[in-house]
């Protein structure tokens, strides 16, 4: 005991201050590297009932078991009440993310269209409440399916389809994160994948070979990954021509190459002829630098004026990568685009914050659906 407070008291309390902490002033990572306040911010950004519960939990067990001697030890619930202070404000700056995306897309759809970008309160009562994510029963998983000829777990998908299988449906493709060197195609995205799903998209999700010495090998799998959709796609009710990419940190680096790439018979060996224009594109948390001394390795050197429409997503507070070098990006893009480029700057946000089902991610999941139906379509605005 401390001054007449048990000692594990003592410790939860500072345990969960840290966490909650570390989401709201998270420390640089310098570079895709995974630190433990990384990853503690990570979770208490996004998973605010079970951070409150942390709290509340272990203080109404000592203050019941007479552990705490109130009033004369009521400096020890200090802590605990700056701690859910910290969840609410967590929360206040995660509340505000459908605004921000609204706003972003105020110069590209008209109002109508906007109203649908925000989540549906249902859905957000239900992740606030239960953020573990229960799998749709309305959505058909299809596991490590193979479009590409490397070995092992290198060119495997996973689609997501609706049970109604609607024909001709427009496709989401996701990349998943991790730097070139980690990650895989079940750990990100699942709202956004499951959502567009069950409202008639056929989504993918897709492992792609890691190493970053291996670049552009990279861009070249998700290359092969539309050409398997012309080929393959119609199989399972899909329009490769409706396309709309997405992906994480170095998967929203891959989709955004791969994007402002299209046709570049430099990424498309042996499938030269595969038109692999795509409708859209969307970054979250990217990474948009080089990957090698090449310029040739960052998306923006390859900003070209026929590049499609982007949306680019990111947190204000992410410590991986800076929202600075995404402002960067976009702003690099629209200098030569003719098309529109979108940022939006998501309040308290840090990196991987799909990774949850939680308010965030699924204001986010609802603006891409919106963003997405409008470029599939060709509602969206031009730029000029």
């Amino acid at each position: 005991m401390i001054a007449g407070v048990p000692l594990g008291y003592l410790v939860s309390t500072v345990v969960t201050a840290a966490f909650v902490g570390f989401g709201l002033w998270p420390p640089s990572t310098r570079g895709p590297r995974a630190t433990l306040p990384y990853l503690l911010g990570t979770v208490s950004s996004e998973l605010y009932a079970p951070m409150l519960l942390c709290v509340a939990a272990p203080t109404a067990l000592a203050v019941a078991q007479g552990d705490l001697d109130l009033p004369r030890e009521l400096w020890a619930l200090a802590l605990p009440a700056l701690t859910v202070l910290g969840i609410g404000m967590a929360l206040v700056r995660a509340s505000r993310t459908g605004q921000v995306l609204d706003v972003a897309l105020a110069g590209a759809l008209d109002a109508k269209a906007r109203q649908r970008s925000r989540a549906d309160p249902g859905q957000v009562l239900r992740v606030l409440l239960a953020p573990v994510r229960w799998p749709r029963r309305d959505v058909v998983r299809l596991k490590n399916l193979r479009y590409g000829p490397a070995v092992g777990r290198g060119n495997l998908l996973d689609l997501y389809i609706s049970r109604t299988r609607p024909p001709s449906a427009p496709v989401l493709v996701y990349f998943h994160g991790g730097g070139y060197f980690s990650g895989a195609k079940s750990r990100e995205a699942q709202l956004l994948l499951e959502r567009l799903a069950s409202r008639g998209w056929l989504c993918v999700t897709a492992n792609y070979q890691l190493h970053p010495a291996m670049f552009p090998t990279q861009v070249i799998d998700a290359k092969r990954l539309i050409a398997w959709l012309h080929a393959e796609g119609g199989t399972y009710g899909a329009d490769p021509t409706r396309l709309l990419l997405t992906g994480g940190s170095a998967g929203a680096h891959l989709a955004m190459t791969c994007a402002l790439t299209a046709n570049d018979p430099r990424f498309q060996p042996g499938f030269e002829d595969v038109d692999t224009r795509v409708a859209g594109a969307v970054g979250f948390y990217g990474y948009y630098g080089r990957v090698t001394p090449d310029p040739a390795s960052s998306p923006a050197g390859h900003v070209r004026p026929d590049a499609p429409p982007v949306l680019i997503i990111h947190g204000t507070h992410d410590p991986m990568a800076p929202v600075e070098d995404a402002r960067a990006f976009a702003a690099t893009l629209r200098a030569a685009s003719a098309d529109v480029v979108l940022l939006a700057e998501l309040p308290g946000g840090l990196h991987a914050f799909d990774r949850f089902a939680s308010i965030r991610s699924a204001s986010v999941a609802a603006a891409v659906e919106v963003f997405g139906e409008a470029v599939v379509s060709g509602r969206m605005k031009r730029a000029h």
